[in-house]
């Protein structure tokens, strides 16, 4: 059984498929280890849309061909690498936590954004699994509603 969950962010997928960043690559061996060390992996779907999106843009085809390798190991059944789809209770968490961090006048995006934060974080918590940890860059935003940390600090 796994040890950990780690949810990654776009930030963090977004280095799993950069093929020329050093750091990229250091990101692939820490993805590695974790999966060494049987700590499941998960990809939300929130985090595919919005780099999906960016690397059609950008056409950036070698980095897109990376995305759908690594969606579709996800996808695969029996690994520690997970896809996780969008589901409506998770939206309808997202729009809860969307109007609380307003409410309480934090919000994590501009009031007419989707905010793809409260959409990643929704998925998470709608995790059954023990030990959930987003792997990011954006710890401030994202620690307010789960237990977040910069992935190079996410040891196996």
């Amino acid at each position: 059984m796994s040890n950990k969950t780690i949810v990654l962010d776009t930030g963090i997928l977004g280095l799993l498929t950069n093929p020329n960043s050093p750091t990229a690559k250091d990101c692939n061996v820490w993805l590695q280890a974790h999966i060494k060390a049987k700590n499941r992996v998960i990809i939300p779907e929130i985090v595919d849309y919005e780099l999906r999106r960016e690397l059609i843009r950008a056409n950036k085809f070698k980095g897109l061909k990376k995305l759908d390798d690594l969606v579709t190991a996800a996808q695969s059944p029996g690994g520690l690498l997970k896809y996780q789809p969008i589901s409506t209770a998770m939206m309808r968490k997202a729009a809860q936590l969307w109007a609380e961090t307003r409410q309480q006048g934090k919000p994590t995006a501009h009031p007419e954004a989707l905010d793809g934060d409260v959409i990643l974080c929704a998925q998470a918590l709608s995790l059954t699994f023990p030990n959930v940890i987003i792997a990011t860059t954006n710890v401030g935003h994202i620690s307010r509603f789960i237990t977040a940390s910069d992935w190079q600090t996410i040891s196996p």
